[in-house]
């Protein structure tokens, strides 16, 4: 939500400018001179918490000598800052519009204690001052010292030309960010020199001085013709500052919250170097839930000295406070999977209150599938991506698929559109992933037979090969019995996972049917031979419709050659490594998932009216709430103010809907009278197993999700991706620059005539 400025005659907003916009003191006698500066009728009669929520002055209505900057990262006022700049006059030109901020006219008395009060403190300024003199005459060595910290020195010509100049190269480095433009064209140390144009930097560098950028064109004139102007090392410093500078706004609005949740995405690999990109959610101040990408963390091998980093990297370099902290969730692949627990369990034991969930983005099925502990199981997701994506390289790859679906369910027509439609979406994310699979499977493996053997070249060896292989990869009785297996263990979850992704109301009752679920899951284990022989029925069936062989995987076979004595089968082998061990795990996941902690906090979800109007009006949300109740404002009345809120939707007008959803409920206009129900939908709403309402704040994992398709791995940049990811963040880069200057460079190492890396040619 933007900040508008409240000086009379003043139209400016924070959305439409980089200037800094400051609360009102709550300090009364500042406070009170503040507003009598303004001149603002309206705002004589508020008191300083109000005017200190509410309302806000620009940069513009103080001195420059007020503003200052004690934090590298904030713009800050000195403690006795009073705004003195004003227009007061420009409303008179148009006599007839209409101001939203009326300016106070001054009667002869007011204007005459006015002008007395200017020159009682003028010379009660002057008198200080004198008496300041003279003191310092008196300890010349005092003067010294304490002027040094009050007084701000004029910057010389040359600084002043030298932050012009830094400024300028920020400002490429945003640019280059924000369109994700990476820094080398080129792997210049493989290429010979001339053979291609300078790396993207120069170039627009060099494009910048040529359409008459006077800074950058006197540095330039003014160096020596084989030296450079801007080291990679600098650049690397730079990028570093833009990247904190922009992850701080974030990070700011997050401590503002106070309640926030983790999130971390599967493994990437940056230039080489595997990282998880790790998101923050959160409710602003406009009550919205918002997910938002805040940075990559080097990834490592190691599950406990990962554990340690990623706390680091949070609590100390990012400055968040992990005891504010209500939810963590990891999405990642089944090889990371085991540390990414261990991780969480790290965390758990400091706060245990940052409640280890699923995340709303990814289904459970498909979830617990990545998290299972067998080879085979990750081969066959890996396998299954990557025919996804295959058939997604090209329209026409797509068309050639619905053409054989289109064969096969001749006699199902409705059937065969449905599953065209499903393959030309994201289908291997859906909680009927393996379901679909089976029934596409004769499908996929006719026309990957087909594009690899097709006589007329309408492909080229490229996708022919890719083909052949993915062909042979779903043709294997392995890859077979594992989707089979995959498929009819998970069914028992399939309703469970699609109502935690439903609306409140399905995730509220689903919390309490996991009780079912297991249930079922663990009759299937004490069932386990009965179970496993129809499943892998089941599988050979689809092997001879396939007329694929059915045989035991080739480093099996390897394994026990020449051992007389094995009289392993088929299908008890696949029972003891897959079946077994599969069903096992997901009971144990569940269990995990799902704690007492997590279904308590699923259990409060009855303050949501609808639910409550489900439940009759008969819910116990304080006996679940206990877990929150030191993040209450007023813990004692909480039973009370329950009792209201029951009373206030029972008892509502006919023509009043209940609301639905967490994020219609804190944007009720008197949810402020329910301080304590406000607090906890809030921290309810940031636990990552809730669905993010409204898609437009839901944008860091999509932006996320471009910038890793739309880059090659070796250009990829972390301080580049947070730059293009919050492209829309705002920026100061007068705070970077002196950043700069201040934390990473003397004045000896900024740039000047002798700089390298941007060659003057």
């Amino acid at each position: 939500m933007p900040n508008f400025c409240a000086a009379p005659n003043c139209t400016r907003k924070s959305t439409q400018s980089d200037l800094a916009f400051f609360r009102f003191p709550r300090d009364p006698a500042r406070c009170q001179k503040w507003v009598e500066n303004c001149r603002r009728a309206d705002l004589e009669d508020k008191t300083p918490d109000q005017l200190n929520k509410h309302y806000r002055l620009c940069a513009k209505h103080f001195e420059t000598s007020m503003i200052c900057r004690t934090s590298p990262y904030r713009t800050v006022l000195r403690d006795n800052a009073i705004p003195t700049i004003f227009d007061l006059t420009s409303h008179l030109n148009n006599p007839h519009s209409r101001h939203r901020k009326r300016i106070k006219e001054l009667s002869e008395d007011e204007i005459r204690t006015l002008k007395q009060k200017k020159i009682d403190e003028t010379s009660e300024q002057e008198q200080k001052h004198k008496e300041t003199n003279n003191s310092n005459a008196q300890n010349p060595s005092e003067e010294e010292g304490e002027g040094q910290d009050e007084d701000i020195l004029p910057l010389t010509l040359e600084e002043k030309e030298n932050k012009e100049y830094l400024k300028s190269l920020f400002e490429i480095l945003i640019l280059m960010g924000k369109q994700n433009i990476p820094l080398d064209g080129h792997e210049a140390d493989e290429i010979p020199e001339g053979l291609f144009t300078p790396d993207n930097f120069q170039a627009l560098l060099e494009c910048r001085i040529n359409s008459g950028e006077e800074v950058l064109r006197k540095r330039f004139e003014t160096t020596a013709v084989n030296t450079l102007f801007c080291s990679k090392t600098q650049q690397r410093q730079m990028l570093e500052i833009c990247e904190s500078c922009i992850r701080e706004e974030t990070l700011r609005e997050v401590r503002d919250s106070h309640f926030f949740s983790i999130i971390t995405d599967d493994v990437v690999d940056i230039a080489g170097e595997e990282h998880l990109p790790v998101l923050v959610r959160f409710v602003d101040e406009s009550h919205n839930l918002r997910e938002e990408f805040i940075g990559f963390l080097p990834y490592e091998a190691d599950a406990e000295i990962l554990a340690v980093k990623f706390h680091t990297m949070i609590t100390e370099k990012w400055g968040l406070n992990m005891e504010y902290c209500r939810g963590q969730a990891y999405i990642v692949s089944s090889g990371f999977s085991s540390k990414m627990k261990v991780v969480a369990s790290r965390l758990l034991e400091k706060y245990p209150q940052a409640i280890y969930t699923l995340c709303s983005s990814c289904a459970l099925n498909m979830w617990l599938a990545k998290s299972v502990p067998v080879m085979g199981v990750s081969v066959a997701l890996g396998t299954i991506e990557e025919v996804c994506s295959f058939f997604h390289r090209s329209p026409q790859l797509l068309l050639e698929l619905d053409n054989v679906i289109s064969v096969l369910f001749q006699n199902s027509k409705e059937r065969g559109k449905e599953l065209k439609e499903i393959c030309h979406s994201q289908w291997t994310g859906r909680h009927d992933a393996f379901e679909i699979l089976v029934e596409l499977l004769q499908a996929l493996v006719l026309c990957l037979d087909g594009i690899n053997s097709d006589t007329n070249v309408r492909w080229n060896n490229y996708i022919a090969g890719r083909a052949f292989v993915l062909c042979s990869a779903v043709s294997d009785f392995d890859f077979i019995v594992t989707i089979v297996v995959l498929k009819n263990v998970l069914s028992f979850t399939r309703a469970f996972g699609k109502n935690l992704q439903g609306q409140t109301s399905d995730v509220f009752f689903a919390a309490g049917s996991l009780t079912a679920v297991l249930h079922s899951l663990n009759e299937v284990m004490e069932n386990i031979e009965v179970y496993h022989e129809f499943w892998f029925e089941e599988a050979t069936n689809l092997a001879t419709k396939l007329d694929i062989q059915m045989k035991l995987p080739g480093k099996f076979r390897r394994a026990h050659q020449g051992n007389l004595e094995s009289q392993l089968t088929s299908e008890s082998y696949y029972k003891e490594t897959l079946s077994v061990p599969t069903v096992e795990h997901i009971i144990q996941e569940l269990k995990d998932i799902f704690s007492e902690q997590h279904l308590k906090a699923l259990k409060c979800l009855s303050l949501v009216p609808s639910v409550m109007g489900q439940l009759k009006f008969n819910t116990s949300e304080e006996h679940h709430a206990d877990m929150y109740r030191s993040d209450l404002p007023n813990p004692d009345t909480l039973s009370a103010e329950l009792h209201c809120w029951r009373i206030k939707w029972k008892h509502r007008g006919k023509d009043i809907e209940l609301p639905s959803t967490i994020y219609e409920a804190l944007h009720l206009p008197d949810i402020k009278f329910f301080p304590n129900v406000y607090a906890l939908l809030k921290v309810l709403c940031i636990l990552p197993v809730m669905k993010v309402e409204n898609e437009r704040y839901e944008n860091g994992r999509k932006r996320l999700k471009a910038y890793l398709r739309n880059t090659l791995t070796d250009q990829r940049s972390s301080n580049l991706a947070l730059l293009n990811i919050n492209f829309d963040i705002k920026h100061d880069l007068d705070l970077m620059v002196d950043t700069y200057i201040k934390l990473c460079t003397s004045k000896s190492e900024l740039p000047t005539d002798n700089s390298e890396t941007v060659e003057n040619t």
